[in-house]
């Protein structure tokens, strides 16, 4: 199918050909009908999969095709979890409706807000907005949402895990009864289905792959390592040049910092970015990104959404996410445009019930990188695995950086550790060490 097919009018298919773009993802095709004609609509997609156009062009359609009844009224709002993904939805509203004439702000804490309220006063079609900001200009008054057609909740579950659901609540309770409603979520917990359940009439589910699997095209590996070794463990695996853009998940904002300056000292350029960062900061950092100035980028949980770079070429995941569902997020940022990607994580012994509770969500199991100098004993296994060959994690040359165990076999290579290992770990020493497999 192509965007031809979509019955899309013919300025919004100019600026999307301007883009390269002549083939709809799957979440666009099954989208965008519905959206066009007016039908509330769940969406379950993973990230990367374009689905801020699979709302955006349609929105921009109907807007075109229905005067306003107000002027400078705002008729759509689109909520977002963070400020980076407002960013980039106000971005794709600028792109796709160029030629439209249609008009868009994009409002999110962390920065002042006088220009934003400037910019509210001379009138807006569509209002893109993180939670906090718009409840604030709404209580001073900036802001009135009794005029919107259309709200959009984008990476809802992702609402759901930032703690802004009582501030979702509080925005659908000032939105007209009487609107079309668009629920975008990479995954459907309990708490995200009783709200779609509450503020959605008769919704059509747009579902393009099953809730909370992983891209396909993404590689995935796990190193065994002790705590102490992560930053010598990623020194190591940052040597293989072909790792050209990489995004690097921390659970902590300090450590997300720390790391950043350590490997900067090693002389690998690397930048990080948190909910601590001033907007300015972050969009240095995110703009060193992109342009490849900056290697690494050091990231926290609070970014997972919003970093939207077509050319990550790997996700580390330095320490792993006590959330399982927050790994789905963190390795979707490679992959994206249809391209290939490499996800690593890294698990001590404190991770292992985290590395568990991720299998169990996606469903598979993440082979393991048997040999590399760093590899913690208890990724040995009891037996030695069968006789066959692994499969091993791609990196985007083609090479492969260690050997892994094959998925669902015993975790490790058999061999022995190594003796400094030992005497590392002496206060286990005799004690059985299980792998993740058993």
């Amino acid at each position: 199918m192509q965007f031809n097919d979509l019955n899309l009018m013919d300025s919004l298919l100019r600026a999307v050909r301007a883009e390269g773009y002549t083939e709809p993802t799957p979440i666009q095709v099954q989208a965008i009908p519905h959206v066009l004609a007016g039908k509330d609509l769940v969406g379950c997609a993973q990230t990367g999969t374009g689905k801020t156009a699979a709302f955006a062009l349609p929105i921009l359609q109907r807007l075109s095709q229905t005067p306003s009844r107000q002027r400078g009224a705002i008729r759509v709002l689109v909520l977002s979890p963070t400020r980076e993904l407002a960013s980039q939805i106000g971005e794709s509203f600028s792109t796709y409706g160029r030629h439209t004439g249609l008009k868009n702000i994009v409002i999110f804490g962390g920065v002042g807000q006088q220009p934003q309220v400037d910019k509210l006063r001379r009138g807006t079609d569509i209002l893109v907005g993180t939670p906090g900001r718009l409840l604030d200009l709404m209580q001073q008054g900036y802001v009135r949402l009794n005029t919107i057609e259309i709200f959009v909740l984008d990476e809802a579950d992702r609402m759901l895990d930032m703690g802004f659901i009582h501030d979702v609540r509080r925005v659908i309770a000032a939105l007209p009864t009487q609107r079309q409603t668009l629920l975008f979520s990479a995954t459907m917990p309990p708490d995200i289905q009783d709200l779609a359940d509450r503020i959605l009439v008769k919704p059509v589910r747009v579902e393009v792959t099953p809730q909370a699997t992983t891209v396909e095209k993404i590689s995935q590996a796990v190193f065994f390592v002790e705590k102490q070794d992560k930053r010598a463990l990623l020194e190591h695996v940052l040597a293989d040049k072909a790792i050209r853009r990489v995004l690097v998940f921390t659970r902590t904002k300090h450590g997300a910092n720390k790391l950043a300056q350590q490997l900067d000292r090693a002389s690998i350029q690397a930048e990080a970015i948190h909910g601590n960062k001033s907007q300015g900061a972050r969009e240095r950092a995110l703009a060193n990104f992109k342009s490849g100035k900056t290697r690494v980028l050091v990231a926290t949980d609070i970014a997972a959404r919003g970093i939207d770079v077509d050319d990550v070429t790997h996700v580390i995941n330095y320490d792993l996410p006590n959330e399982p569902e927050s790994y789905v997020h963190r390795i979707g940022r490679t992959a994206r445009a249809g391209a290939s990607g490499v996800a690593y994580s890294f698990c001590d012994a404190d991770e292992r019930a985290y590395l568990r509770d991720i299998e169990k969500l996606i469903r598979l199991r993440v082979p393991v990188v048997a040999e590399h100098p760093y590899r913690s004993p208890l990724g040995m296994p009891t037996a030695a695995p069968a006789n066959r060959p692994s499969p091993r994690p791609a990196a985007a040359n083609g090479q492969h950086p260690a050997r892994t165990a094959p998925a669902g076999e015993p975790r490790g290579d058999g061999s022995k550790p190594r003796r400094r290992r030992h005497r590392r770990r002496s206060s286990s020493a005799g004690q059985p060490q299980p792998g993740m497999g058993q």
